[in-house]
Order: C-alpha cells, then structure tokens, then sequence
C-alpha cells in the first residue's frame, strides 16, 4: 500500500499557510514542508525496492501514454473542489501491477516545489488490455484555497509517472514525463443598453470579465486583456466579430455601437495560459 500519511500532512500545512498568510502576502508565499514520494515510498516497496545495481539488468516497464483530465486544461474556481481523472499506459513482460500519477510545480523536484498534488486512492485501478500491457486510472482532487493557495500557481504544472512490474522486480519513473495545465476559471457577462432602441441610435454594452483569485477565494477583475464584442442577428445561429476592446483596470468592458437590427450581443474571451476561454449568454435587443 502506498504511503498517503505525507499527502494528508502537506495539505493540511498549505491549508493552514493559506489562512495564516494575509492575501496581500499570499502570492508570495512558498509552500512549507512539500516533499514528493520516492517511486518506493509511492509503490510502497519499502527495503524491498529493486535497487539501481540490480535494475540493471532488469527490463522497466515501458510507459506509453499519460492522460491528465481526458487531455484537457484543469480549470479551478474558488471554492468547489476540482475532481479529475488520471491514467497511465505501461507495458512489461510480466504484465503491470500499479500506475501512478501526480502534479507538480515548480523549477526542480529536488530543490524547488511549491505545488503538489497526488492521487486520491492508495493504489490504481489497472486494466489489462494484454498480458503485458495495462492502463492504470487514478483520481486526483484539487482544492482552491489549500492545494492552490497562490494566484501564481496558474499556468504549467509537471506530471510525474510511473509503473510497477507484474513482478514487481522493476519500476518505471519519470517526474518530468509531461506536463499539464492548470487555469483560474473565469467569468465574462454582458448588458445592452437602452433595450428597446430605435434604428440607429447607440447602444451601450456593458460587462465585466473576471476571474478566480485562490488567495482570496473571491472573483476578480482581470485587466486589460483582449476581448471580442460580437453580434448575431435574430434568426441566425452566427456570430461575427464587430469590435475588439480593451477591459479596463477593475476588469470592466464598455464600447457603444449603432443599433441596425434585432439581435443578440455578447462578450467573448480567447483566454491565457492562466485563464480559460469564456462567452457570455447573448443578451437580446429589440430595435424598433
């Protein structure tokens, strides 16, 4: 059985840094005591842990495929907790007995990690697909706030990987396998104004574009980014482009435009590395 005791333990220490930091120190603050598990201690081999000399001449399974949140971006509010799903594809000739998948971030895992998270279950659920090969699922929790206790933890996380022999006489492991993406879920929303509006009068459009802030637990406004005002008019399904505008420092969007026809406006964000992509509802303006 795996060792989880230290999981338990780091996050209930990121909880307790989160609270204890004020929010205008959060962003800076580095996680104490965060020290991954050895592929040993992940397997829970213990003693009995093939040893280099010995691995030597022994085959390690071959990992093939690694799948982090059915290959999407791992996006996170601020409260509700985010449960994903992980896998990974090995192969050995005598078969595989465990998987094991984790995220990281940081610049070294020897020396520099300041997020972690680690799978919910002590072991994988594997499923034979050959007799030498498997594909091992796991699942992995993220809370905002504990796990995700700094804004600048958005962005690019590394995966670690690995797989246990059938014979448990070899391991697998790679702590730089991959990486994945994790975002602060956004918000965009959009008020045209004065509805209704006569033929070619202005029109008002209003919103705000946001996002989640982990060190407060609150939503705010992100600044000056690139965002799309676009038009469809009443019985089409199309939306085109009009204008592209700038949010303002509090994350605020306001442009005006002439008012033609009946139809729907509405707000869209391409996203960032940190952010997801997000488009408002249309909101629907009869022009008389």
């Amino acid at each position: 059985m795996r060792i989880r005791a230290t999981v338990a333990a780091v996050s209930g220490a990121l909880a307790l840094s989160a609270l204890a930091v004020p929010a205008a120190q959060a962003g800076d603050q580095a996680a104490p005591g965060l020290d991954k598990p050895t592929a040993a201690e992940a397997f829970g081999l213990g003693a009995q842990a093939p040893r280099a000399a010995a691995r030597a001449a022994v085959a390690e399974p071959v990992i093939s495929k690694v799948v982090i949140n059915g290959g999407k971006d791992i996006v996170v509010g601020t409260t509700a907790s985010k449960k994903i799903t992980v896998s990974v594809t090995a192969s050995h000739p005598s078969g595989i007995a465990d998987g094991y998948v984790d995220l990281w971030h940081g610049s070294d895992v020897e020396t520099n990690i300041d997020g972690w998270v680690a799978p919910n279950e002590d072991a994988a659920t594997c499923t034979s697909s050959s007799a030498t090969t498997a594909t091992c699922k796991m699942t992995i929790t993220i809370l905002p706030g504990a796990d995700l206790y700094k804004n600048a933890l958005a962005g690019t996380w590394h995966v670690t990987a690995g797989a246990l022999a059938g014979d448990q006489s070899s391991v697998a492991w790679n702590d730089y396998h991959s990486t994945a993406r994790v975002q602060r879920l956004s918000k965009v929303t959009v008020n045209a104004a004065p509805e209704p509006v006569k033929k070619g009068k202005t029109l008002t459009v209003t919103g705000k574009l946001s996002r989640a802030n982990w060190e407060t637990g609150t939503y705010k406004g992100y600044a000056t980014q690139s965002v799309k005002l676009q038009f469809r008019k009443k019985n089409s399904s199309t939306y085109t482009t009009v204008k592209t505008i700038k949010s303002s420092s509090t994350g605020a969007l306001k442009t005006t435009v002439k008012a033609s026809v009946d139809g729907y406006w509405r707000y869209s964000f391409a996203g960032t590395s940190t952010t997801p992509t997000v488009t408002a509802a249309g909101d629907f303006v009869d022009v008389k």
